[in-house]
């Protein structure tokens, strides 16, 4: 089973949870037409796998929070210790929508060209990438990049659609 995440962007996280209760918290890319702009990103995980990307673009190590998040949907109270998470509960099974700091959107959008192919090597030296080629990573790495511009460029934030 792998984790399904799909990257859009939106003018705000209330738009962001208006059109998930239109669409029973499906993905926004998925409907008919497209609800929102966006990129398919197959287990490209914000905290791991996309701050690898961000890692890579800043010459930094990846560290945990290198890509903060707030989460958006499930829009019911976070579990606490007084109210175990059940089954059916949405936190226990997603799907789940975090917006991304704007300093993530603006990291990608800020990508040369030219540079792309070296931030895409250093980014497939990531463990959680063993075995990904650059080649077969760069166009979903470019693909990134020039959602977050049209982000950047239209005053919208990132946001991270994930479920099981």
């Amino acid at each position: 089973m792998g984790v399904l995440t799909d990257y859009f962007r939106a003018v705000d996280a209330a738009t962001v949870v208006r059109a998930l209760k239109q669409a029973d918290g499906g993905s926004p890319l998925c409907a008919n037409p497209p609800v929102f702009d966006g990129v398919e990103a197959k287990r490209v995980d914000p905290a791991v796998v996309l701050a690898q990307l961000i890692a890579a673009i800043r010459q930094v190590p990846w560290r945990v929070n290198l890509v903060e998040e707030t989460t958006v949907w499930p829009t019911s109270p976070t579990p606490g210790p007084d109210s175990p998470v059940t089954e059916d509960d949405p936190w226990a099974t997603g799907p789940w929508v975090s917006e991304l700091h704007p300093l993530t959107r603006d990291t990608l959008a800020g990508v040369r060209n030219p540079d792309v192919p070296t931030v895409v090597a250093h980014w497939v030296q990531a463990e959680e990438l063993h075995g990904a080629r650059a080649e077969d990573m760069r166009p979903l790495a470019k693909e990134l990049i020039s959602l977050a511009r049209r982000a950047h460029d239209a005053n919208h934030q990132l946001y991270c659609w994930m479920s099981l």
